[in-house]
């Protein structure tokens, strides 16, 4: 059964990228409809953590925000399609803007290993193809359950010439090595780790459990830490890739202040581009000892 939804979904991501980018995306918008019209998990998981994290909006102003999250949310699944299958200088010619790349040359440039940063904000899988053409990085990711997707994307994240290393415990060591050396890595710094492998930092107004993995890198100096990010543009016609150093407060030898810095890093690109974030992704889903389980 694993394997024909495998294949069934394999399928159908190659379907998506016969599309013109725009009528992908678009057709992603029409999925988030669906999504915002029709009971499901998606949609409750998105309005439970719009709720904890945007305490100040109206019911009216939240059911607004939850409409453009999904849309944009379905966008993604889509445009992502569009990036995984076809050739990478496709997406790569989607970006109309880029801010700050003088930030990452200068990371390149420094003879210390950089870890570039992103989070689940707009596009993530054009910006792999945008970092890989600027370095040839380790591109750390979480693997899909189903290992024909798995598979596919293995394949299709390292056509730059880069790597991939999965949240494994070789993985993570690849990932250490490969920066201390002076070398380049991508990791996404907001999946919700295990207990022991994160702390609570405040985010959009609650407390979310937050990956030490990065700061731990940085700590010290050791390495050069840059946020990567790719919005899409307000008229739809790409993405507008934005490039900023990591704070000072990220290479403290206090654990706890370089994860809170990075996470508010983080908040500021939600808080400017809240529509693009992924609301369906349980961030919240371990809670502080004594606090209730919002799922």
């Amino acid at each position: 059964m694993e394997r024909l939804k495998g294949a069934i979904a394999v399928a159908f991501l190659r379907l998506l990228a016969l599309l013109p980018w725009r009528v992908a995306s678009g057709l992603g918008a029409f999925f988030g409809w669906v999504m915002y019209r029709l009971p499901g998990r998606s949609r409750d998981v998105a309005r439970k953590n719009l709720q904890h994290c945007f305490p100040e909006l109206d019911a009216k102003a939240l059911d607004a925000l939850l409409k453009r999250s999904l849309s944009d949310i379905g966008r993604t699944l889509t445009e992502s399609a569009y990036a995984w299958i076809r050739p990478p200088h496709e997406s790569i010619r989607l970006v109309r803007e880029v801010e700050g790349l003088e930030v990452l040359q200068q990371a390149l440039a420094s003879g210390k290993g950089v870890v570039g940063i992103t989070s689940h904000l707009g596009n993530w899988e054009a910006l792999n193809h945008f970092y890989c053409d600027q370095c040839k990085p380790i591109i750390f990711y979480r693997p899909p359950k189903l290992k024909a997707v798995d598979d596919l994307l293995q394949q299709q994240r390292v056509q730059m010439g880069n790597r991939v290393a999965p949240s494994t415990k070789e993985g993570i060591l690849c990932v250490i090595k490969e920066v201390r050396r002076g070398g380049a890595v991508g990791i996404p710094a907001d999946p919700e780790p295990s207990l022991s492998s994160g702390v609570f930092v405040p985010f959009c107004g609650t407390r979310a459990l937050t990956s030490k993995f990065v700061p731990g890198m940085l700590k010290g100096g050791k390495a050069v830490g840059v946020f990567l990010h790719a919005v899409r543009l307000p008229d739809r016609s790409g993405y507008k890739v934005i490039i900023e150093a990591a704070p000072e407060a990220m290479y403290s030898e206090d654990t706890d202040i370089g994860v809170a810095a990075m996470s508010a890093m983080i908040e500021k690109y939600v808080r400017a581009y809240p529509s693009q974030y992924m609301w369906t992704m349980k961030r919240f889903k371990k809670r502080p000892e004594g606090e209730a389980r919002w799922y």
